[in-house]
């Protein structure tokens, strides 16, 4: 069943480097296309992807395939002529690793198939896509709920050092100053900490007794945001 479909030639044509079987061509392009279309599919789920990013990876696999057949099988020569054509991608518009995942994803079935292991090839992509969907739908590799993002404005006669330090110890279960910025010629401080609030704690609250500290200037707290670039 997982066997190479080339071994039984039918409507072969033939040249100097080879055979070239017209029907398993048809045959590997069409499973190709197929694969890449599931493949964009899933890459589109819950994650933003243009047409034209879509439209590329479900095209991938049946030029990655064509490139394999032509070089009669030859995957050292292959995978470097394809390996050139992925970077290509790359140039100009960093990929998120969800992207370069989805495009490696694309080139691997396009080898399978162009090898003439269709089965192995439609295998390999149900188990990725699943377990892909399965990781996005749950919560592996996310931030901690909790964590939060809290800038301060604080007047430049206030010592930030440990102003708040008692409200850190009744709010948050961690927290780390990450950067002290200047502004306002020099009048005010814009401290920026990453903490995570302790569970059932109030935000609002917390923001509250924050204002009673700062003479109510500007407090923001928020989710961290994922680089949108990961890799």
């Amino acid at each position: 069943m997982l066997n190479n479909i080339f071994t039984n030639s039918i409507l072969t044509v033939s040249n100097d480097t080879g055979s070239f079987n017209i029907t398993s061509f048809l045959l590997c392009t069409l499973c190709s296309i197929i694969l890449g279309i599931i493949i964009a599919s899933v890459h589109g789920y819950k994650n933003h992807c243009s047409k034209g990013f879509a439209t590329t990876l479900a095209l991938l696999p049946a030029m990655v395939q064509v490139v394999i057949m032509l070089v009669n099988g030859n995957l050292g020569t292959g995978v470097a002529i394809m390996g050139a054509f992925g970077l290509v991608r790359f140039r100009s518009v960093p990929g998120s690793a969800k992207d370069i995942a989805s495009v490696f994803l694309a080139m691997a079935s396009g080898l399978a198939t162009g090898t003439g292991y269709l089965a192995i090839a439609v295998l390999f992509v149900i188990i990725i896509e699943v377990f892909s969907i399965t990781l996005t739908k749950s919560s592996f590799g996310e931030n901690n709920s909790g964590e939060r993002c809290l800038k301060i404005t604080i007047p430049e006669s206030l010592d930030y050092s440990d102003i708040f330090t008692d409200l850190f110890q009744k709010y948050t279960t961690k927290n780390q100053l990450l950067q002290v910025r200047t502004t306002n010629m020099g009048a005010l401080y814009n401290l920026n900490y990453q903490i995570e609030l302790k569970a059932g704690a109030s935000e609002k609250e917390f923001i509250d007794e924050l204002r009673c500290r700062n003479g109510n200037l500007e407090i923001s707290c928020g989710r961290i945001l994922a680089n949108k670039d990961e890799l």
